[in-house]
């Protein structure tokens, strides 16, 4: 398990799980649907198997690059502490479990699965053709908030949906910051990311503007639900803002040491207290 665990970097879960959270719970507190310790249980499990699948198959997918890229030679397929076809039978498994989990939710759930995977599973392809690469991994973290709520509901809505924008922008803009790494490797190779594709300060002016949209998307909730988040919650909102500005602070243009903490470390505390302080205000509101 835990070469496994290493794999498909599970602490990485950390971006998408809390928005998913957010989801769930937005769902529990703001329509007539009561909230069910299964689901809950059902929805981690998405969670962790579409996850898994997903990095899973990027790494399987890229482990030729990952072998020629100094930075990522020591992964596991490359560095055979996995075999290719391990990885591969673990994202057919991930893939089948996850089907599974959402046929015992609800039907939608079910029906938009395939979907889901697709996308999820699509990401890496992307970097072989398109430098909008970054947006296809938001994409496909930007399910965790709106899939969470039609786990609840069974159906869209408009808020959750800009749950999900939130984390599309966001994933998008520090995804960029972390491609700055493999800027001249990427071109090397023909493989396209925004750096490569426009160089480093335009990367991160289009960084910056991703963030900036992200941020919109958190703060559009407080007009769109009136009288549904206080105090705590704007807390939240100040704390991610900042995060995103404090990340841009870290990475320059002509010093790019920092990529590692602006992306794990400052993202994955982002989202966290984020989630914490919508949690914390919508129980302290309901109960």
């Amino acid at each position: 398990m835990k070469k496994y665990f290493s794999l498909v970097l599970f602490a990485h879960s950390i971006f998408a799980l809390p928005f998913a959270m957010i989801g769930f719970f937005l769902g529990v507190t703001t329509t007539e649907n009561p909230f069910l310790w299964q689901k809950l249980i059902l929805v981690l499990l998405c969670m962790v198997f579409a996850r898994n699948a997903a990095m899973a198959f990027n790494r399987y997918l890229d482990r030729e690059i990952d072998a020629k890229n100094p930075r990522t030679k020591m992964r596991d397929i490359p560095a055979g502490k996995i075999s290719a076809t391990q990885a591969l039978v673990f994202v057919i498994a991930n893939c089948i479990l996850f089907v599974a989990s959402t046929y015992f939710i609800n039907n939608l759930c079910l029906y938009l699965s395939p979907i889901a995977l697709f996308v999820v599973l699509f990401y890496s392809y992307t970097k072989r053709f398109t430098a909008l690469c970054h947006l296809v991994l938001g994409l496909g973290l930007s399910l965790a908030p709106i899939g969470a709520y039609i786990a609840v509901t069974g159906h869209f809505a408009l808020v959750p949906v800009l749950y999900s924008f939130a984390v599309l922008f966001w994933v998008s803009g520090f995804d960029i910051i972390y491609a700055l790494q493999d800027e001249d490797f990427d071109r090397d190779e023909k493989l396209h990311s925004i750096p490569s594709s426009l160089g480093i300060n335009k990367a991160l002016k289009v960084s910056v503007l991703l963030h900036i949209f992200s941020a919109g998307c958190v703060i559009a909730p407080i007009f769109l639900l009136p009288n549904t988040f206080g105090w705590i919650y704007y807390i939240g909102v100040v704390f991610f803002c900042c995060a995103l500005i404090y990340q841009h602070l870290l990475v320059k243009p002509t010093d790019i040491s920092k990529v590692n903490k602006a992306f794990a470390t400052t993202n994955g505390m982002a989202s966290v207290v984020f989630a914490i302080c919508f949690l914390v205000d919508v129980y302290l509101r309901i109960k």
